[in-house]
């Protein structure tokens, strides 16, 4: 019968550092993305004093970028959006920092109050508008950097064409979350 532990047999593993895994400075999953995120909508004093509201166009602000990522803050007034678009090679997290947004997909439409987070695929379709009355700001994640954004024709946001995951369009991979 043996009457070994697993202490006894291992050793005690903060005795052993090699075998512990060092944090990672940047992410590398889709997780630790979302994570990212999240960290930085709920440290307001990184990214408040930024903000700027424009009325002619939406404002933009590259907050930070690593190793095969970026992360931008934008902000909308109401009645400012996107247009139908997807993110090319890109996958995303976009996550509501204040206000409301509204995403537009071919299964249907969203609001995204504060709070809530998207997580999305490369080449995933939307269109995101600020439809509420009062200004809203927004984080987004893209791994790899952004380096497209193509524009879709206006029409096929109605249409079940426009982000709809068939074998035709797989667009419509984003998940949800709120935090």
């Amino acid at each position: 019968m043996n009457s070994d532990s697993d202490l006894q047999i291992a050793g005690d593993i903060l005795e052993v550092p090699h075998l512990l895994r060092a944090p990672r400075e940047h992410p590398a999953t889709v997780a630790e993305f979302a994570g990212l995120a999240r960290s930085i909508a709920a440290d307001r004093a990184q990214w408040e004093h930024l903000v700027r509201y424009d009325a002619t166009t939406r404002w933009y602000h590259r907050l930070r970028t690593g190793p095969g990522y970026e992360v931008w803050l934008l902000s909308w007034v109401p009645g400012q959006g996107t247009g139908p678009h997807d993110h090319g090679g890109s996958s995303g997290v976009l996550t509501v920092l204040e206000g409301t947004l509204t995403e537009h997909t071919g299964r249907g439409t969203r609001a995204l109050e504060a709070g809530a987070q998207r997580v999305f695929a490369p080449g995933y379709a939307h269109e995101v508008v600020n439809d509420a009355l009062r200004p809203a700001v927004s984080l987004h994640v893209y791994f790899p950097g952004l380096t497209e954004m193509p524009m879709h024709a206006p029409a096929r946001c109605a249409g079940a064409a426009y982000g709809t995951a068939d074998a035709a369009d797989p667009y419509d991979s984003a998940a949800a979350v709120n935090v």
